[in-house]
């Protein structure tokens, strides 16, 4: 039979204690990664957003792998479904980046070194980028100022990094893809002012 234990009676100095404790963030308490954990974006203005790491698959570009493409998207659905879906590991599919419509916010979902799986065609993953568009293809209003101006900075800080011509046999449509299926971005992108926005830059 076990013994009885005594519990000692909360005092009101001690329930003020746990209180402050329990304001204190963890990483200052436990001395560890939050502190010296490095910035996983690889564009500065991006936010952290990680896709499953079921969804994609690990590399080491460019040693694996040259990339020599990006890949330009659009979601037909809201920017926070598609990283809901890129979070799910049962979608099995993802992409380095999606830009909201309403302000041109950047999410990086995808390490660029590592594999997204957008394009349909493991060829054109291994060797591109994919950046996803909140909007849908019918839909010209989610074709903000904003998401074109920011996307455009994106794709042009990527084909610096990798020495990609800023042109559109490198900047491609997902439905450019061999075998694809796709439609996006759709008739109603304007390739016209993106390519002339991504070399403004």
């Amino acid at each position: 039979m076990e013994r009885e234990r005594t519990v000692p009676v909360p005092t009101r100095r001690r329930l003020l204690q746990g209180a402050a404790l329990a304001t204190v963030p963890y990483a200052l308490l436990s001395g560890t990664q939050a502190a010296a954990r490095p910035a996983v974006v690889d564009h500065p203005s991006a936010e952290w957003q990680p896709a499953s790491s079921s969804n994609y698959t690990r590399s080491s570009r460019p040693t694996s792998y040259p990339v020599d493409h990006v890949v330009v998207h659009v979601t037909q659905e809201t920017y926070a479904d598609t990283l809901s879906i890129f979070q799910n590991p049962q979608k099995q599919v993802s992409a380095h980046y999606v830009v909201r419509s309403s302000d041109g916010h950047v999410a990086q979902c995808v390490r660029e070194a590592d594999v997204a799986w957008h394009a349909g065609n493991w060829d054109y993953n291994t060797r591109s980028i994919g950046i996803e568009h909140e909007g849908w293809v019918d839909r010209p209003e989610y074709f903000t100022t904003a998401l074109y101006e920011q996307s455009a900075r994106l794709t042009a800080a990527i084909c610096t990094r990798y020495g990609i011509p800023k042109d559109r046999n490198h900047i491609i449509a997902h439905h450019e893809v061999p075998g694809s299926d796709h439609t996006d971005p759709g008739p109603l992108w304007d390739w016209t002012r993106y390519i002339r926005l991504v070399n403004l830059v």
